[in-house]
């Protein structure tokens, strides 16, 4: 797996495919490679894929003690993006790397040819309460994703032994504090935008995602039924045939963006 130094940090990331690069970005204590392992064989038909591990994650080194914070991971995202000389490029993001995209997004719009952001919305609340108590390091599922053991594989190799419970209380905080862009950042997000959601997501209310996709400029919403907040994961079908045709109908769009920045697809 390569490395790159951005903002500090060596942050390890996967590479898939040829094409316009798309960055993907995971979301709390997962990896990109879990989050988007089954979009992956379809968008990298299409594209270069790179999957970036959030500091703290995976293969991307840092001592959460010290916490992580909305404007770390936004100010790595920007250095990742600037070390790889993507000049432009489309980005999708699940949940915490949701928001950092959304952020990017309200920072650099002309940099971007869409957006996708999946389990985002703009209010605190029900997501703040969702994340403490499922990220309290000492009441672990016996399985799944945020499971101890699941935790431990993605996360103690690289990080440490038994790293991930500092990381779940600092993503915990992170969440709890970090606001969210206000209307008038969001208005200048001025590109294709796909705001997905399930509607049994319980971190993001159905309306919440609506109200997202109202307050950007070419906003659409996907609502999945019968989805929960690992939308992409669980119902990878409907998400898959609604991305591809998100992609397939901005791409007109999308190249006028990057000629207008002169920017160069990689192959």
């Amino acid at each position: 797996m390569p490395t790159i130094s951005a903002n500090g940090i060596d942050i390890g990331y996967d590479v898939h495919g040829s094409g316009p690069p798309l960055v993907m970005l995971h979301g709390a204590a997962s990896a990109g490679r879990e989050d988007w392992a089954a979009q992956v064989p379809l968008l990298s038909k299409a594209f270069r894929i790179y999957l970036p591990d959030a500091r703290g994650h995976a293969t991307t080194r840092w001592e959460a003690a010290q916490g992580i914070t909305g404007e770390m991971l936004l100010a790595d995202l920007e250095g990742f993006i600037d070390a790889l000389h993507l000049e432009t490029l489309h980005l999708a993001g699940f949940s915490m790397g949701a928001m950092t995209a959304l952020w990017y997004a309200t920072r650099h719009p002309e940099r971007l040819r869409t957006l996708l952001v999946a389990g985002i919305g703009l209010e605190r609340e029900p997501r703040a309460s969702v994340a403490r108590a499922l990220m309290n390091p000492d009441r672990r599922p016996a399985t799944g994703p945020l499971s101890e053991a699941a935790l431990a594989r993605r996360h103690d190799p690289f990080q440490g032994a038994g790293a991930w419970r500092s990381l779940l209380v600092a993503l915990a905080a992170d969440i709890a504090g970090a606001p969210g862009p206000t209307p008038a950042e969001l208005h200048r997000v001025e590109l294709p935008v796909l705001v997905a959601v399930g509607d049994r997501d319980s971190f993001v209310p159905v309306d919440q995602a609506w109200a997202l996709a109202r307050q950007v400029p070419a906003g659409r919403l996907l609502v999945v039924p019968d989805g929960p907040h690992e939308v992409m994961v669980r119902h990878p079908a409907i998400f898959n045939a609604a991305t591809e045709a998100f992609y397939r109908s901005t791409a007109e769009t999308a190249g006028r963006r990057a000629v207008g920045r002169g920017a160069r697809d990689e192959a």
